[in-house]
């Protein structure tokens, strides 16, 4: 079995998508993929179907759906011939006490492998393993298509995790970036990192990213015109100023004057560039206490 939540919802067997057209039965599907191999009750998937109003009909109603998805899955195996350790669809949307349970036969989880990816790149970041950490939250972050449950309508169990998983990617994103600013990959980043703090428009770390990676670059006058937007839309949206960490990064862009680049690339003198970096205009400078309680990384 392949189940991605990480995008549109695709879950498949024996190679076949047994995703159901219908709205319903696709959200019954997407809460039992993104636990699977768990048992959900029938009254979460209730209430994950009617927002916490189920109607009396609501029991034999979420059988029906999982009839239809059995149904799907049923086909599929029959397509792809009888798969080794699977005789029906009984075996892979288990009935459970209570509940159902989608038994990924231990195939492919996109979210697992994101988790595993990412769990990794972390553990090379507080090693100050840098190339390996940028290599593999990019890897982990490669896996994704778009939101969690693009294409899935979502209640109130399933708005709660992709909200979570969201903020489970961008964690991993700033690590990533972080990763490459220790590089010493800043030109590089430019681009990614204009686009981010457009969408991003309140993301302190990320606008951090972005005055340190413009300064690096020669671009002084930007990098502070950047930490003033932010200023402005924090003031405005949140009636709040911005964190310590990143005034501080301002400050310290301020009084540092413009910044030497070498010629030769962004890749190479990264170490001797960090080591001309005055105080709290290192990489990570902006992630001061405020903003590293807003923005720690899950797991």
């Amino acid at each position: 079995m392949e189940i991605r939540v990480l995008g549109a919802l695709d879950v498949r067997v024996c190679g076949i998508s047994v995703v159901p057209s219908a709205p319903k039965p696709r959200q019954v599907l997407g809460l039992l993929a993104l636990r699977a191999d768990q048992v959900v009750s029938a009254g979460v998937l209730a209430d994950e179907l009617w927002s916490g109003r189920p109607p009396r009909s609501a029991r034999t109603t979420v059988q029906t759906y999982v009839l239809q998805l059995r149904d799907l899955i049923d086909r599929a195996l029959a397509t792809a011939g009888t798969a080794r350790g699977v005789s029906c669809a009984k075996d892979v949307l288990v009935t459970s006490p209570g509940g159902y349970m989608l038994n990924s036969g231990g195939g492919l989880t996109d979210l697992r492998e994101f988790e595993r990816l990412a769990g990794t790149g972390y553990r090379a970041m507080d090693g100050e393993d840098y190339p390996g950490a940028a290599r593999l939250l990019g890897e982990a972050l490669a896996l994704w298509r778009g939101p969690a449950f693009a294409d899935v309508p979502v209640g109130g169990q399933l708005a709660v995790e992709a909200r979570r998983l969201e903020e489970t990617r961008l964690c991993a994103l700033d690590q990533r970036i972080e990763a490459d600013l220790r590089l010493g990959r800043h030109r590089v980043l430019l681009a990614e990192l204009t686009v981010l703090v457009d969408r991003y428009r309140t993301h302190e770390s990320l606008h951090g990213q972005y005055m340190v990676a413009l300064h690096r670059s020669g671009r002084r006058g930007e990098a502070l015109e950047a930490y003033q937007r932010l200023r402005n839309t924090l003031v405005r949206e949140l009636g709040m100023e911005p964190s310590v960490g990143l005034r501080r990064l301002q400050r310290s862009i301020l009084l540092a004057g413009p910044e030497r680049v070498s010629e030769r690339g962004p890749e190479r003198g990264s170490e001797r560039a960090a080591e001309r970096e005055p105080a709290g205009v290192a990489v990570g400078a902006a992630a001061g206490p405020e903003a590293a309680a807003r923005f720690s990384r899950a797991g």
